[in-house]
């Protein structure tokens, strides 16, 4: 099947985009959900490549293991684990049974403590050791600090609780730069962390409680763990009332709709948050029961196949027309590249068609003023994925709206027409150039089109239309993967550098000898740049 898939990729490269155009084209390659549109009209995939690319979905068993992941089978293969963060947003309380047991109740106990704890930051009642919180620090790493960092920047009109701050790379600036300016009396920090053992996070929280430790007499008190480790937490000091844990069936990168999301729940209030889930929830209920056209998880999924393993594009662009979506495109690097950046099958086979594309971005229009020249002009073509909100948060600033959405509007259509070189010409004669300058200055003035884009649209930025959108991309990420044939919920590739940084992190404090001595048995680059690194630190 992905032979005659490339196939008709192939045909369609002899093909314009704008050639596909024609009654009922914009209205029959889009999908529509809850009030939100995601157009993909301007790609080159034709009625005759969509149906091949649903057969292939279908032939690949994307419905059965669909339902296998919503009812908790053990679809992470090569852990053993089920594929459950749908459960933390499973509002309608159905059971979802794992190994025998209905894990609901234990989500239901935990989001209730979290609405606890978070209203009691929140009112004042939870203090630190000055007063009220102020501030809240949350310290992990990966997708314990990508998914509440960027929640929590979407959805910064609906704050009305302290101040929420984000520390993840070891490099001591990162920590240092955030906790300037911060009364240690009346902060709170969260230490994201499943296992309690994550070394970066540990070496930023073990920093933090030493900065506490010097304006207060029990840091402890003013720390809370996302962790299941509760043992490794009261070593801490930190009580199990303030350790919210979340099971193996919840990966890092998927764990923002539970103990990962607290500080997103103390900045916007347990009844946003809730909203937050619902539009999760809604949206796994479209996945999981849509038709296959009109699917947008699933749709959004074969357009990124029909654009990377189909046509060839090695990358795509996330390119939000919000500005407080800015984080989204290091988010859904996470998500799709730790996911499907993967060269072997579940049955430990090479990938025939690759993994997943390399996924980048920035939100408009800063974008247009960087890197918008080589999505127009350069010789590699990036299909673009915007998305925008039909309306901000800001009606007093709505003629800013206005030229925002008109320049995600004409980037799309700039990008699908394209100008040709006679249109070129005939702009450059209007300005007086004539012979060989006219040629010259036209050129410079070509666009080649036929660049694909899609469109995401809703109405404004709220806590449910987030949810809805993580949520969407979620999807897309386990849909490619099983039409992909590979497991998306596992990452093997984190492990190898982490197990050299642990022993490298012991050469650097000195060498065991003489100077010859610094990086015994490493490559010789290695050994130079150790030796280096100790020159300069005297």
């Amino acid at each position: 099947m992905w032979r005659d898939i490339k196939m008709m990729a192939e045909r369609a490269r002899g093909r314009g985009i704008r050639q596909l155009f024609g009654d009922g084209r914009a209205k029959a390659f889009s999908a529509h959900f809850d009030g939100m549109l995601f157009d993909y009209s301007k790609t080159s995939m034709d009625e005759e490549a969509r149906a091949a690319l649903l057969a292939l979905a279908e032939a690949r068993g994307l419905p059965e293991r669909r339902e296998a992941m919503f009812t908790g089978a053990p679809i992470n293969e090569t852990e053993g684990r089920a594929v459950l963060h749908t459960a933390l947003r499973n509002l309608s309380g159905a059971p979802i049974m794992v190994d025998g047991a209905d894990v609901m109740p234990g989500v239901r106990d935990t989001l209730t403590r979290m609405k606890s704890f978070a209203g009691a930051v929140r009112s004042g009642v939870f203090k630190g050791a000055g007063g009220a919180i102020t501030d809240v620090v949350n310290i992990g790493i990966g997708g314990s600090h990508l998914g509440p960092e960027m929640a929590v920047r979407a959805l910064a009109p609906y704050h009305d609780g302290p101040r929420c701050h984000f520390v993840s790379n070891v490099d001591g600036a990162d920590i240092m730069d955030v906790l300037a300016g911060l009364d240690p009396a009346t902060t709170l920090v969260l230490v994201a962390s499943k296992t309690f053992t994550t070394t970066e996070t540990m070496t930023n929280a073990s920093t933090a409680r030493r900065w506490m430790a010097e304006r207060v007499t029990d840091p402890g008190a003013q720390f809370a763990a996302l962790s299941s480790a509760e043992d490794k937490a009261a070593a801490w000091g930190i009580p199990q009332s303030r350790v919210f844990g979340f099971e193996d069936w919840v990966g890092g990168r998927y764990s923002i709709w539970g103990p990962i999301g607290l500080s997103l729940m103390i900045a916007i209030g347990a009844d946003d948050f809730t909203a937050f889930l619902r539009g999760a929830e809604a949206m796994d209920d479209h996945f999981r029961s849509a038709p296959p056209e009109g699917n947008m998880p699933l749709m959004l999924a074969l357009t990124g196949l029909w654009h990377h393993q189909a046509c060839g594009y090695p990358t795509r662009a996330v390119l939000p027309y919000d500005q407080r979506l800015g984080r989204l495109p290091a988010y859904l690097q996470q998500l799709e590249m730790e996911s499907n950046g993967k060269g072997v099958a579940i049955d430990g086979r090479l990938l025939v068609h690759g993994g997943g594309p390399i996924v980048w971005g920035e939100p408009g229009t800063n974008g247009q003023h960087a890197f918008y020249q080589l999505i127009h002009q350069g010789t590699q073509t990036v299909p673009c994925e915007f998305l925008l909100a039909a309306e901000g948060h800001e009606p007093e600033l709505a003629h800013q709206h206005r030229l925002l959405v008109a320049n995600c509007l004409a980037q799309s259509e700039a990008l699908m027409l394209g100008r040709s070189l006679d249109a070129a010409r005939a702009q450059m004669k209007a300005r007086g150039f004539t012979g060989a300058e006219l040629d010259r200055q036209a050129r410079h003035r070509v666009f080649t089109g036929d660049r694909p884009s899609t469109t995401l649209l809703y109405d404004r930025l709220s806590p449910r239309r987030l949810g809805q959108i993580i949520a969407l991309y979620e999807h897309r990420v386990f849909a490619e993967g099983v039409i992909l044939g590979l497991n998306s919920f596992d990452q093997w590739g984190v492990e190898l550098g982490k197990e050299l940084a642990s022993a490298l992190a012991q050469v650097l404090e000195g060498p065991e000898g003489g100077e010859d001595e610094f990086g015994v048995g490493k490559d010789g680059s290695t050994r130079q740049l150790i030796k280096y690194i100790h020159s300069k630190k005297g």
